[in-house]
């Protein structure tokens, strides 16, 4: 066991790729022989993943030594990577086909989920303008919940609701997009434009669409990180100065 431990620790992001593969291997076998295809292998192996980082603490199960590998796998480097990546294999003329809907779709995408974080907020006892702006970009990602709290002078505790409010928009979005892609017709680049253009959130598009139609990634990622953006345009300006001129009257500061 010790020289196990000694080989997996000197080869720790090789070992990752191989529990990664272990996981999609053991997910599309039951997908095939236990749900008939009914619910992705993807979307398995992503439930999978997610249970076994709720095993864990901050980091999921890379603190542990012989996963330590996945710290680097699952980080932020070659996620932004992979998500860049796709933009590779993306048909320009179809992106131009789209372009109208998937402006309207972000500008629609931001505001209702900046909406819907401030309900949140408010449903938590928050009542300032600041804590409500930033639980509401929360909302729009867990990206630009940080960033419009850090730009209006939040406190560390509604940033980190904020945050908290996005990773559970992106565990939802990546657990329901193949659940939900036929019903809502997800299965063309033009409808990936827009669906990336409404949720936003990036990690949870791509890996929502990767389950449903990988085709249909790249689409979905231009759309959701333009979304992104705009979110730490918006909500630290536009979105917080109107917040502030409609509900002073009767929000406290």
């Amino acid at each position: 066991m010790e020289i196990i431990n000694t080989i997996i620790g000197k080869n720790g992001f090789v070992f990752a790729f191989l529990c990664v593969g272990v996981i999609m291997l053991i997910s599309f076998w039951v997908s095939k022989h236990v749900t008939n295809n009914k619910i992705p292998g993807v979307a398995i192996s992503i439930i999978i993943g997610l249970s076994l980082a709720f095993l864990g603490d901050e980091k999921g199960i890379s603190n542990i030594t012989l996963f330590t590998g996945l710290a680097l796998l699952g980080g932020p480097m070659l996620r932004d990577f992979a998500v860049v990546a796709t933009a590779m294999s993306a048909d320009f003329s179809k992106i131009k086909q789209a372009g109208l809907a998937g402006l309207v779709s972000l500008l629609i995408g931001v505001f209702i989920s900046f909406s819907i974080g401030i309900l949140v907020g408010l449903s938590l006892g928050y009542t300032n303008i600041e804590s409500l702006t930033t639980i509401g970009a929360g909302a729009c990602t867990y990206i630009v919940g940080p960033v419009t709290g850090t730009a209006i002078g939040a406190s560390s505790e509604v940033i980190a609701i904020s945050v908290a409010t996005g990773v559970v928009k992106t565990i939802c979005t990546t657990i329901g997009t193949p659940l939900i892609a036929k019903k809502i017709k997800l299965d063309n680049p033009h409808s990936a434009i827009v669906y990336g253009g409404l949720i936003g959130t990036t990690s949870g598009v791509v890996a929502g669409l990767a389950a449903t139609d990988e085709e249909l990634v790249p689409y979905g990622a231009l759309t959701s990180t333009f979304y992104t953006g705009m979110g730490c345009l918006l909500c630290p300006s536009l979105f917080y100065v109107i917040l502030r001129f409609l509900a002073s009257p009767h929000i406290s500061n």
